[in-house]
């Protein structure tokens, strides 16, 4: 197999190399470690392929429709605004509306970490936390948790929220993960996660790949696994 212009050793020939980390290993233990191994370094690999092709995607579409926003400054200000000194832009669309009295706690559980990593990933590219509620309620629940690197936007209307499908005419809230590009005074579409609720595989919530939630991670790598009836809470 490929990715970019280096060929790869097989996975298998690559996990046959593994040492314990502890003596005592059985057998078992060891050949099934050596199988789960292998199947690790090809995931690793899909990820690389997948964010190759996701690299590699066509110009998506210009965004036309001039949908504006208030910024943490109270500032009133286009989506190209957003950009700061960068020409691409992260946004991440919390499920805070107005008519709720908190923040969802999966959002929020999420938000926690991506604050945590926000100083970083702000050297790379611009990144904005859209919500409904306003600009200042948001940024007081932002104080509340200790997060201080996030930038809170206030989305004006619900347009917005509609046409990216985080708000159904029903008025239900839905988390939305979308990436800009910005070309000049024009910003087209770059990708957005598009992995519905019908997709979702039996059993499973409905999520994207890879999930940029390490709470679900760190629980994979447990004994017990996801809990599929357990959900984080905003405390304990």
């Amino acid at each position: 197999m490929k990715i970019g212009n280096g060929s790869l050793p097989p996975s298998d020939e690559l996990a046959a190399t593994r040492s314990a980390i502890f003596p005592g290993e059985s057998e078992a233990y060891a050949s099934a470690r050596q199988t789960l191994l292998a199947e690790e370094i090809d995931l690793r690999r899909q990820l690389a392929r997948v964010a190759e092709h996701r690299r590699s995607l066509p110009p998506g579409p210009i965004i036309e429709k001039s949908y504006r926003f208030i910024d943490a400054a109270g500032a009133e200000v286009g989506l190209v605004d957003l950009f700061g000194e960068h020409n691409t832009l992260v946004t991440y669309f919390w499920m805070y509306g107005p008519e709720r009295a908190r923040p969802c706690p999966m959002c929020t559980n999420l938000l926690g970490p991506l604050d945590g990593n926000a100083a970083d990933i702000k050297q790379r590219a611009a990144l904005k936390v859209f919500g409904r509620s306003s600009v200042e309620r948001q940024v007081a629940f932002a104080h509340e948790r200790g997060w201080t690197e996030l930038d809170f936007v206030q989305t004006v209307g619900d347009d917005y929220a509609r046409d990216i499908g985080a708000l159904t005419p029903e008025g239900d809230e839905y988390p939305a993960l979308v990436v800009y590009r910005r070309e000049r005074a024009q910003v087209r579409l770059f990708w957005a996660g598009e992995m519905s609720g019908t997709m979702a595989d039996p059993g499973q919530d409905p999520r994207g790949a890879p999930d940029l939630a390490p709470l679900w991670n760190v629980l994979d790598l447990t004994p017990e696994g996801r809990d599929p009836d357990w959900y984080p809470k905003l405390s304990y």
